[in-house]
């Protein structure tokens, strides 16, 4: 008997399954200075003790985003193993700060199965968790994924689609607690625009591009500990429709907000994911560019707002002119990340 792990197939998962994740993280500071050397983020909160002090919080917390796709790579092994894509994200919500020292184990509940007409893949519904050493909820989200069958002929179980939010609610999103506007600096902050800047439906040119080397996106998966074939193995990729191995969909996401900081200074903290997808691939020495939309605003405290945003990431090809979808809501093909998030903003009043 192997006691290699092959990973989950299609008929292995079953909606109401519990799967805890190995490996438990303790964040160090050099996982948070490779992140940021990873993706070139600028966000001034995430960047200096004495800066997030004067906001309200006892040091600087970690990206959000690190957070996300360190309990995300928790979840590859047992979820995604043998998967064909990624297809989406939704109800995502970041409840508490991770700071430096803090620990994170992850864990994931199958809620919905679906075989796909070809009979080979299904796709698997998870809400998945993050929880730190004292067992709080720091996040949650749900993604859906296609994963191979390992047997075409396997009977699928009963298909079931869960109902998901077409967005998290305002009411329901979750400030870090302690932040506050009243002590933001403007000037260090980056950009001299606060919540009562930004008005429903503007959009924004982030403007620079970031091409995407082999070596980086390849340290940055690895740091999240995420094991995907499609991201390493270059030989089994060979042979695949591509034909290379593809960049993780994480990597796109996190260079997008670090592009975004070029417009959106001061919208550093994410406090949820409504949804997003990743449409088209991104393979080392493409060039990321990235626009973003205003989608609503929401009142936080009498110092913080929230702005919802969409962020849309490119691949060689400017955002000028703001590449879409085109009347029948197909994609520019350039675009290859579209996600939907709310992001807490000082108020200048």
């Amino acid at each position: 008997m192997t006691k290699s792990n092959f990973g989950r197939f299609f008929e292995d998962f079953r909606v109401g399954q519990t799967l805890r994740h190995a490996t438990p993280r303790t964040i160090t500071s050099g996982d948070a200075a490779l992140y940021l050397a990873l993706t070139g983020s600028r966000y001034a909160l995430f960047c200096a003790d004495p800066f997030a002090q004067a906001c309200g919080l006892s040091a600087a917390p970690v990206d959000p985003l690190l957070a996300f796709h360190l309990v995300f790579g928790k979840s590859v092994p047992d979820i995604s193993l043998n998967a064909v894509a990624n297809l989406g994200y939704a109800d995502g919500r970041f409840l508490r700060t991770v700071q430096v020292g803090d620990t994170l184990r992850a864990e994931s509940e199958v809620i919905g199965l679906k075989e796909t007409s070809n009979g080979k893949t299904g796709v698997v519904y998870v809400r998945s968790r993050g929880l730190n050493q004292r067992e709080e909820l720091v996040l949650e989200f749900v993604r859906w994924v296609m994963v191979n069958k390992r047997d075409a002929s396997a009977s699928p179980p009963a298909p079931l689609t869960p109902e998901l939010p077409t967005a998290v609610t305002a009411d329901r999103l979750s400030a870090p607690e302690g932040l506050s506007g009243r002590g933001y600096d403007f000037d260090l902050g980056g950009s001299p625009f606060g919540y009562e800047d930004y008005a429903i439906g503007e959009r924004i040119d982030h403007v620079d591009g970031t091409t995407v080397e082999e070596a980086e996106h390849q340290i940055a998966t690895r740091l999240y500990q995420n094991t995907a074939k499609v991201h390493f193995d270059g030989l089994a990729q060979a042979s695949s429709r591509f034909g290379r191995r593809l960049i993780y969909g994480g990597v796109a996401m996190s260079i997008a907000r670090a592009l975004a900081f070029n417009g959106l200074a001061n919208a550093a903290a994410m406090l949820a994911i409504n949804g997003g997808r990743h449409v088209n691939p991104l393979f080392a020495g493409d060039t990321v560019y990235a626009w973003s939309a205003v989608l609503d605003k929401a009142d936080l405290s009498a110092s913080l707002g929230a702005l919802r945003l969409r962020l849309v990431a490119l691949k060689n090809k400017p955002a000028t002119g703001f590449p879409d979808k085109d009347p029948e809501g197909a994609y520019d093909p350039a675009v290859i990340l579209d996600v939907d998030y709310w992001a807490a903003i000082p108020k200048r009043g």
